[in-house]
């Protein structure tokens, strides 16, 4: 493998590894089913440090690296992916954005809640009119003098309940387009902030997913996150980030599915032999250990360029849109591997088979994804080098 990695980096892996196999897996059939939320766990997630990874030690968080922070992704995701998915947003979108465009004060004054999972954050940018296009942004922020007014809704926000801290993208100048969005930080107990109902959904059913509303919400000046205009620029960085963590979660699903389809393999006898030694089963296996492979080289190699401050604009979604469709692929794979028992929830494959659909859908799908490399292809910049600096693109 091309990433040799350090003790920092395996010990984190363990540690996340244990802590999904003895505290996450125990209940995770029963909050999925019921669709309910792993307070406890979210709590002891904090503690761990796993929802602040990557935030400087200067404002409570671990100072890792991402390489560090896709490991510990992919363990949880073998397990829980309603708690992956929670870890990624506060993580990925909403302290990593904070962390890198937030004023000194903003970072001082929110970063050391979120990192430690005092509070969690949300990250509020599609809308009923504005999924993939986020330039359409119906949400209003309009300029008050010392304050903005907020009104509008947001969907399928995770951690909608939960969080105390949504980063809010909203349009301020119409006539500007996408100049005229802007970002900004609202906590949930102000005024004018209402949560709708919890969707009712194939899969992650244990994630909180809600529709947030907005009425003449007063946010203050310093809440704005960069210069006046920066709001779109600010959720595409954040979101190409953002992709980096759900693609270790498609990868942690797929590995998860692979395990377990190994295992059962291993001990269920068909014809006189155990089934993994029939070709029909051992070829599936093969193909699934292959393409999670490949998929994790991706993954790692895009975490990789992103700790090497290289741009990973185009490998973040190329490890997304593969890993994603690895992971719906290859849970399917796994259930055919169990048979009938694989139809049931007791044996785990079904459900990670529903939690890797929407790793096609969020955070850009994969439509929006293939946009993002295409572009990438045309300018040139596709191809990085790991090896050497020196290496010139193919083109």
């Amino acid at each position: 493998m091309f990433f040799e990695l350090n003790e920092e980096q395996l010990a984190v892996q363990e540690a996340a590894r244990d802590f999904a196999q003895k505290e996450l897996k125990p209940g995770v059939i029963e909050r999925d089913s019921k669709g309910i939320f792993a307070a406890e766990q979210v709590r002891m997630m904090g503690e761990l440090g796993f929802l602040g990874m990557m935030v400087s030690p200067e404002y409570g968080g671990g100072g890792m690296d991402s390489m560090s922070y896709v490991l510990a992704m992919e363990e949880i995701s073998k397990i829980d992916n309603s708690c992956s998915v929670l870890m990624s947003v506060n993580n990925s979108l909403v302290c990593w954005g904070l962390e890198a465009y937030g004023t000194e004060e903003q970072k001082a004054k929110y970063l050391p809640k979120l990192a430690t999972g005092e509070w969690i954050g949300s990250f509020c940018l599609s809308e009923p009119e504005a999924g993939s296009d986020a330039t359409s942004q119906r949400t209003t922020a309009v300029d008050m003098g010392d304050h903005y007014l907020l009104n509008g809704t947001k969907n399928w926000i995770t951690n909608g309940s939960s969080s105390s801290v949504h980063l809010v993208i909203a349009q301020t100048d119409p006539e500007k387009g996408h100049r005229g969005i802007n970002a900004f930080i609202v906590e949930a107990s102000w005024d004018g902030v209402t949560v709708g109902a919890k969707e009712d959904k194939l899969g992650i059913r244990s994630s909180d997913t809600h529709t947030i509303m907005y009425t003449d919400v007063k946010v203050p000046k310093e809440n704005r996150i960069g210069e006046d205009g920066f709001g779109f620029k600010f959720a595409m960085k954040t979101l190409s980030g953002g992709r980096i963590g759900i693609a270790a979660q498609a990868l942690g699903i797929a590995g998860g599915a692979y395990e377990l389809a190994v295992a059962y393999s291993k001990e269920r006898e068909a014809f006189g032999k155990a089934i993994s030694r029939h070709q029909a089963i051992a070829f599936k296996l093969a193909d699934m250990a292959t393409e999670i492979e490949a998929a994790k080289l991706m993954v790692y190699r895009s975490a990789w360029l992103k700790d090497q401050h290289m741009d990973y604009d185009a490998a973040s979604s190329m490890a997304k849109l593969y890993a994603s469709d690895v992971a719906m692929r290859h849970t399917v794979e796994a259930v055919q591997i169990h048979g009938g028992y694989g139809f049931v929830k007791e044996y785990h494959v079904e459900r990670l088979m529903r939690d890797a659909k929407i790793t096609q859908i969020y955070e850009g799908t994969s439509e929006i994804q293939r946009i993002v490399i295409s572009r990438n292809i045309l300018k040139g910049q596709l191809y990085l080098p790991i090896f050497n600096n020196s290496m010139e693109p193919h083109v």
